[in-house]
């Protein structure tokens, strides 16, 4: 079954998200998931999220059953993802209903429909990305001429890694030029 109106998606993203980091049998959570109007029948809510530390909350709700228990009659359709831009391209092609994403993701998203295909409902996550470089590299200037990866061209870690670079002083590009090439 789908959601009648973006609305109901929203609110079913804030339910979630409020299990996750409370992880903890919130009655006000449990209420809101009672009272979200959807269509006759279960609904199943395909819930998008990524492989990873920063994912934690995503991941333990997933996987200790918490979100389907919250959930009671209705599905949850699990999609794993590598980076937010593809969470993106899957929000605006109504692939999935819900999604933990980076923030520059979502700030893109919605500032490229204008606010009418999402809405940031809440953080879930702080920290957790690190740039791992090889024993060799001892200072941001060994960086000059190497090559780095981050998950996605636009991803907040793209964007924090190329942030932090030019902050050191180093050049990068999209089409992978520059001082690093990313």
């Amino acid at each position: 079954m789908r959601f009648r109106s973006p609305g109901s998606q929203v609110l079913l993203l804030a339910v979630l998200v409020a299990v996750a980091a409370a992880c903890a049998g919130s009655s006000e959570a449990t209420a809101t998931a009672a009272n979200r109007q959807v269509d006759s029948g279960p609904t199943t809510v395909r819930l998008a999220y990524f492989p990873n530390l920063t994912h934690a909350s995503a991941i333990v709700g997933v996987e200790k059953g918490i979100f389907a228990d919250k959930l009671g009659s209705d599905k949850l359709d699990p999609k794993l993802f590598n980076a937010g831009p593809d969470v993106v391209t899957a929000l605006f092609s109504d692939a999935v209903d819900a999604a933990y994403i980076g923030p520059n993701p979502a700030i893109n998203a919605f500032s490229k429909s204008h606010g009418k295909a999402i809405r940031i409902v809440s953080g879930a996550t702080s920290g957790g990305a690190q740039l791992v470089v090889k024993p060799q590299i001892k200072t941001s200037a060994d960086l000059a001429g190497k090559r780095l990866a981050t998950p996605q061209l636009g991803g907040t870690q793209d964007i924090a890694a190329r942030s932090w670079l030019r902050s050191q002083g180093l050049k990068t590009d999209a089409q992978g030029g520059g001082d690093v090439t990313v």
